[in-house]
């Protein structure tokens, strides 16, 4: 009996732990086993009222980054300039890059179209739109867990990557120098015809607003 209610404190505090990190918003997660598999289809609208279709990018490498402008670790990226730099840098050499939102009404992270517009715009974002998935279905499909959550897709509509950005989950801007750009070296790798050499990793961040 002793030892049972041992065991029972012992997986009492583990679930607090674990209620206290999902209350501060911040996680580690596992991405859910898309690579290699069919990007699932979806048609969203922009910020600015347009239709995008997963499909009429078909041909074409297409980059996912789940975003959250409240997010600390979003911030990190954007206050840096790192993930406009992978944005502009790659959209140069022909990738499709979008920016997703999953936070549902009233969450963290939802605003109105012009907002949205507002925010990119001093933040100087260049994805190729900002698509609003306040629903959370497309977001639940990925399997997207964190902002920021990256997916690749190659130009046959399969996931070649998913998971972290880079490989320190500070949300300190200044860790980003001497961290390992996931993203930059699967893009590196993918547009130079070679296999993605680390294709999952855990995504970190804050979790998405759902």
């Amino acid at each position: 009996m002793q030892r049972f209610s041992w065991l029972a404190l012992t997986i009492s505090i583990g679930a607090l732990s674990a209620l206290v990190a999902c209350g501060n918003g911040e996680m580690e997660a596992r991405s859910n086993g898309l690579v290699g598999s069919p990007a699932p289809a979806f048609t969203l609208t922009d910020s600015n009222g347009a239709q995008h279709n997963l499909a009429d990018y078909r041909g074409k490498f297409v980059v996912l980054e789940w975003i959250n402008h409240d997010c600390p670790y979003v911030r990190k990226h954007y206050g840096a300039g790192n993930m406009q730099n992978l944005q502009t840098s790659y959209a140069a050499r022909g990738v499709i890059w979008l920016s997703i939102n999953s936070s549902a009404p009233g969450k963290q992270g939802h605003f109105t179209p012009a907002e949205i517009n507002r925010l990119q715009r001093e933040k100087n974002a260049a994805p190729a739109a900002y698509l609003i998935d306040a629903a959370g279905t497309v977001g639940r499909a990925y399997g997207a867990q964190t902002t920021p959550h990256m997916f690749i897709i190659n130009p046959e509509g399969a996931v070649i990557y998913q998971g972290a950005i880079d490989s320190n989950s500070s949300s300190d801007p200044a860790a980003i120098p001497g961290a390992e750009n996931y993203v930059r070296r699967a893009l590196d790798e993918a547009l130079a015809g070679k296999a993605v050499s680390n294709s999952s990793t855990r995504s970190y961040g804050c979790s998405v607003k759902y």
